[in-house]
C-alpha cells in the first residue's frame, strides 16, 4: 500500500511537472486527476489538504460532482491558524473548520475567464436553514474573494471541477466584510464610520450570529442611491447632515435578530427597523416605502453573510422629512389621495417634491380627488393613466417661488407657469383671481392658505384642476368675459367646439376694452371677425414669432382662401398694425393665447401696405406723393363692390429705391394704377401652370404673369413696357377685399 501511494504521488508530480513544462503561455494545467488528488500532489495545499481530512470532506471532492475550490497555500493556513489562537487545522473544531473550507467551494466549474465581479452562492451554511453563504468577486485587478484573498494562480484543472490557488483563507463573512469587499457601498462604509457618530455600527454589525443583537437584515444603499439623496436634500456631502438625522436614517436599514429573505417579504409587510417601520412589497417588484411615501427599489436580494442578509436597495430610506411639502401632506388626513396619487405617477413626484425647492403647491382636497375620478369613470387614482395623472399633478405645482396668499391678492389676477407641459413643450399656464376669494383656472377655490414648509408653501384647493384648453382659459379670465359673450352667442358652440378639439392653435383674444370699443364699422360679419383671431395648425408663442404673415382661419368672400395676418415684432407684438399683444403666451393643452388691445377686424389692402414696414415708400407714393388721387379709398372698397376685389403686386422698398420716383403725380399714379388690378382676386392657385397669365391693370396697360419663376422667384411679372425681369417674391398676402403679391421691381406702363 506505501509503495502504491509513492508511485501515484509520483506519477502526479511528473504529470504535473510535464504539464507545467509545456505551458509557458499561462494557459489552464489540463490534468485528469481529481481535486483531492492535485491538492495532494501539491506541497504548497499540504494544510489544505490536512483540514480536508480532518472535516471528513476530502472523499467530497474525490467523486465526481463538479467544484471550484479557492485553494488557500501553507502560508495561508498558517496566518488564520495564529489570528485565531490556534497551533494546528486539528486544533480547529470540526464543524468552524467544515465550514470555513465550504467557504471555499462553488458548485460547478468557474474557471477565471468566467468570473465576475459580483455574488456567487458557495457551500458554507447560512444562518437560516437551507441557505448558504454570498462570496464577493472583485475581477477589477485579478481576482478578490471578499476583499482580502487574492488568486495567486487560476485555473488548474481536475477531472471534477478547477483549483484558484488564493493567498488568504476566506473567512465566514460578515454583514460588515461584505460593506468593506464591495466598492458598491464605498459611501454607506464612509456613513457607518463617521467619527461623530454616538453607535458603533461597526461593532454591532460583526456580531457573531447567535449573539444578540445577530442575525441582521440589513438593506445597503447604492452609492448611487447616496448621491441622489444628497441631491434631495440639498447636501455637498455626508457631513452636511447632522449626526442625529444621519444615525435616525442609518437605522432604518437594519432589521435586528432576523435573516429575512428576500422569498420571506410580501405585500404591504410591516418591517421593523432599528429606526422604525418601513413597508415592503413585491407586487411588480420588491420594494421598500418609508414613512414620507418614498420607495425604494431592490435590486439585488439574498447577500447572504455569516450574521445576517444584505438586500441592495437603489434609494437611501429617510425618517419622518422635517416640514417638507410632502412631510406636511403626509401629515394631513384630508390630502391622502393626493399622496397616493403623487406615489402612483410617473417622475418620483414624492421625492421631487420632498427636494429644495422652492415650490408652490395647490394641494386638493380627498372630496376633490374623489369628485374628479367619479366626473372621469376612475375608481381610483390607479385607474388613472400614469401619464395624464402625471401632468394633472405637475399642473398644480409651481416652481421656483413659493407664492403666498398675499402676493396673489397683491396682483389681483394673472397667469403663473405650472410644472405641466402644455403645447411645444412649454409650461401649461395656471389662471389665478383674487376679486372673491383665491380661484384658479375658474374653478377651484383656496380653502386653506398659506402652509408654509421647508421647501415652499401648499394652499389646499377644493377641485382638481384639470389640464385646461384654449376655451379653458378664456372662460376662466374675466377680463375676457365679453370675447366668451361672442364666441357663444346665441347658444352657437362653433368656436367652443373647435378650440376645444385636440391640435395645435393660436388665438389673439381681444380684451373687453377691445371689444367694447369696437364699432364694426365695415359690418362685416362676427363669426369672420372671430375667425380672423384663430391660426390654425401652429401654437406659436412670442419668442418664435418674427415680422411675417401668417394665415387665420378667416376666409376671403365664400372661399376658401384663407384672410392674412401681419405679425410685427419691432417694437412688442402687434397684428395688422392695430391690434398690440397685451398679455402674451398663455400656454394651454391645445394651443396658446395672447390678449391682444384691439379687435382684428377684417383687412383690407390698404391694411397691410401700412402695417408692413416693407411698403412704407409705396404708402406714401400712394398718399403724400399723390394727393389728388385717392388711392386709399379705392383701394378700401368693400369686397364685392367694384372695383373690388383688387390683386395688388407691390413693390418693396428697395424696388422704389432702385428707380427715381417720378415728381410729377399724374405720371407717379399711372405708375401706381399699372400695379392694381381690378375686380379680381387672382392668387398664386388661379394662375396657369407653366405658362402665363394676363389682365388688364386698372393703369390700362396688360400685366403678365409667368410661372415658373426664374432664379429665386416664386413667379415673374411682366409690366406694360415689356420689362420681363421683375419677380414676384411673396404671394398670396390674402385681405378681405383683394390680394397682394410682393414684387421686388417696380412696373412701368407703355
Amino acid at each position: 500500500m506505501k509503495h502504491f501511494n509513492f508511485l501515484m504521488l509520483f506519477t502526479v508530480a511528473f504529470v504535473l511537472f510535464i504539464a507545467c513544462s509545456n505551458d509557458d503561455d499561462d494557459s489552464p494545467i489540463i490534468m485528469t486527476d481529481t481535486i483531492t488528488a492535485l491538492a495532494v500532489a501539491t506541497p504548497d495545499l499540504s494544510n489544505l489538504v490536512s483540514a480536508l481530512q480532518r472535516a471528513g470532506l476530502a472523499n467530497e471532492f474525490n467523486g465526481s460532482a463538479s467544484y471550484t475550490v479557492f485553494a488557500p497555500t501553507n502560508a495561508a493556513f498558517a496566518a488564520f491558524l495564529s489570528a485565531n489562537g490556534f497551533t494546528s487545522v486539528e486544533d480547529v473544531p470540526v464543524d468552524v473548520l467544515t465550514q470555513i473550507l465550504k467557504n471555499h467551494v462553488l458548485s460547478g466549474v468557474a474557471k477565471s475567464s468566467d468570473l465576475e465581479s459580483g455574488y456567487v452562492t458557495n457551500l458554507a451554511d447560512g444562518p437560516t436553514s437551507g441557505t448558504h453563504l454570498s462570496m464577493y468577486i472583485n475581477t477589477t485587478s485579478g481576482v478578490t474573494i471578499n476583499g482580502n484573498s487574492d488568486v495567486t494562480q487560476a485555473d488548474i484543472m481536475a477531472s471534477n471541477g478547477v483549483i484558484h490557488i488564493v493567498d488568504a483563507v476566506i473567512g465566514l463573512p460578515s454583514i460588515v466584510d461584505f460593506v468593506l469587499a464591495d466598492n458598491t457601498f464605498s459611501i454607506l462604509r464612509s456613513a457607518l464610520t463617521r467619527a461623530d457618530l454616538t453607535f458603533d455600527y461597526v461593532t454591532t454589525l460583526s456580531t457573531p450570529n447567535g449573539t444578540d443583537p445577530a442575525p441582521f437584515t440589513v438593506f445597503a444603499p447604492t452609492n448611487d442611491a447616496f448621491v441622489s439623496l444628497l441631491d434631495e436634500l440639498g447636501a455637498n456631502s455626508l457631513d452636511d447632515i447632522d449626526e442625529s438625522t444621519l444615525k435616525a436614517t442609518l437605522n432604518l436599514h437594519a432589521v435586528a435578530g432576523a435573516n429575512v429573505l428576500s422569498s420571506g417579504l410580501s405585500d404591504d409587510m410591516t418591517v421593523a427597523t432599528l429606526g422604525g417601520d418601513i413597508t415592503a412589497n413585491v407586487s411588480g417588484g420588491a420594494t421598500l416605502t418609508d414613512s414620507n411615501g418614498r420607495i425604494s427599489n431592490i435590486i439585488v436580494t439574498d447577500v447572504q453573510a455569516a450574521n445576517g442578509i444584505i438586500h441592495v436597495i437603489d434609494k437611501v430610506v429617510l425618517p419622518k422629512l422635517p416640514q417638507t411639502i410632502v412631510g406636511k401632506a403626509l401629515d394631513t388626513p384630508s390630502l391622502s389621495i393626493l399622496v397616493e396619487a403623487l406615489q402612483a405617477a410617473d417622475g418620483d413626484l414624492v421625492s421631487v417634491l420632498g427636494s429644495t425647492g422652492p415650490f408652490t403647491v395647490l394641494a386638493p382636497t380627498n372630496d376633490a380627488f374623489t369628485t374628479f375620478l367619479s366626473d372621469n369613470g376612475y375608481s381610483s387614482v390607479n385607474d388613472v393613466p400614469t401619464a395624464a395623472l402625471t401632468q394633472i399633478l405637475l399642473n398644480h405645482v409651481i416652481s421656483g417661488s413659493a407664492i403666498m396668499s398675499t402676493d396673489l391678492m397683491a396682483s389681483g389676477s394673472g397667469y403663473a407657469s405650472t410644472n405641466a407641459t402644455g403645447v411645444g413643450d412649454n409650461a401649461m399656464s395656471l389662471f389665478f383671481d383674487t376679486s372673491n376669494g383665491v380661484i384658479f383656472n375658474g374653478i377651484s377655490t383656496v380653502t386653506t392658505a398659506d402652509i408654509e414648509a421647508t421647501n415652499g408653501v401648499i394652499h389646499i384647493v377644493d377641485k382638481v384642476i384639470g389640464l385646461p384648453n384654449i376655451v379653458d382659459h378664456v372662460v376662466a379670465n374675466p377680463n375676457l368675459s365679453n370675447l366668451v359673450g361672442l364666441l357663444t352667442n346665441g347658444g352657437n358652440t362653433t368656436f367652443t367646439n373647435l378650440l376645444s378639439t385636440a391640435g395645435d392653435f393660436t388665438v389673439f383674444a381681444p380684451s373687453n376694452d377691445a371689444i367694447t370699443a369696437f364699432s364694426n364699422p365695415d359690418n362685416n360679419a362676427i363669426e369672420t371677425i372671430l375667425s380672423n383671431h384663430v391660426i390654425a395648425g401652429v401654437s406659436a408663442a412670442s419668442t418664435g414669432l418674427t415680422n411675417s404673415y401668417v394665415n387665420t382661419l378667416a376666409t376671403f368672400g365664400n372661399t376658401d382662401k384663407n384672410l392674412s395676418l401681419y405679425i410685427n415684432v419691432d417694437n412688442g407684438v402687434w397684428i395688422n398694425g392695430i391690434s398690440q399683444v397685451e398679455t402674451a403666451d398663455i400656454i394651454t393643452s391645445n394651443g396658446i393665447i395672447h390678449t391682444v388691445n384691439a379687435v382684428i377686424d377684417i383687412p383690407t389692402v390698404v391694411t397691410f401696405a401700412t402695417a408692413d414696414p416693407n411698403f412704407s415708400t409705396l404708402v406714401s407714393a400712394l398718399t403724400e406723393l399723390t394727393p389728388n388721387t385717392d388711392f386709399v379709398a379705392t383701394l378700401s372698397t368693400a369686397n364685392s363692390t367694384s372695383p373690388a376685389p383688387f390683386t395688388i403686386f407691390a413693390p418693396t422698398n428697395d424696388a422704389f429705391a432702385a428707380i427715381t420716383i417720378p415728381s410729377d403725380e399724374t405720371v407717379l399714379a399711372q405708375i401706381l394704377s399699372h400695379h392694381v388690378i381690378t375686380d379680381m382676386n387672382i392668387t398664386s392657385g388661379d394662375l396657369t401652370p407653366n405658362g402665363d397669365t394676363t389682365a388688364q391693370s386698372l393703369e390700362g396697360d396688360n400685366l403678365t404673369i409667368s410661372l415658373p419663376g426664374s432664379g429665386d422667384n416664386i413667379a415673374d411679372l411682366t409690366d406694360g413696357s415689356g420689362n420681363s425681369d421683375i419677380g414676384i417674391i411673396k404671394v398670396d398676402v390674402q385681405a378681405g377685399n383683394g390680394v397682394i403679391h410682393v414684387i421686388n421691381k417696380v412696373a412701368l406702363p407703355m
